[in-house]
């Protein structure tokens, strides 16, 4: 019989568990911002890219992101986002990295940064407004 080592037993329950515990806890609030995020508007996230490299995270579902999606960013749903799906990512904690959703009534960036801080990352943007503010400020957007 296969011993079971504790930290495989750890490493699962980061990974699989935590965000399922996160997701659990009833009706999402929609704060103003969230602590260990720095907030952004869609003039902040264009800043943001220009001075450095940061990567972008579409937290919204699939079928939202065909209506369109900001340039070079990675999809990755709050359904998916995971301390696993996050390493795969970026595999280092330190890294800049912000999410976005469809708008400030959209709670999957939300989750995601949450569950990113609950895996010990520490340089994290939350687009607040979101896709909604993008298109609304006739940026543009990628389809495919």
């Amino acid at each position: 019989m296969r011993r079971i080592n504790q930290q495989n037993v750890l490493a699962i329950l980061s990974a699989w568990l935590l965000p399922a515990i996160l997701y659990a806890t009833g009706p999402l609030d929609m704060p103003d911002r969230i602590e260990g995020a720095e907030t952004v508007d869609a003039e902040g996230l264009i800043s943001l890219v220009s001075e450095r490299p940061i990567v972008l995270i579409d937290a919204r579902i699939s079928s939202d992101r065909l209506e369109g999606f900001i340039e070079g960013s990675i999809s990755l749903p709050d359904v998916e986002t995971n301390c696993h799906s996050l390493s795969r990512l970026l595999p280092d904690k330190h890294s800049e990295v912000l999410f976005y959703c469809n708008g400030v009534k959209c709670g999957r960036s939300v989750k995601s940064i949450r569950t990113a801080l609950a895996c010990g990352y520490d340089h994290l943007y939350w687009f607040r407004g979101g896709f909604e503010e993008w298109t609304e400020k006739e940026f543009p957007v990628v389809k495919r």
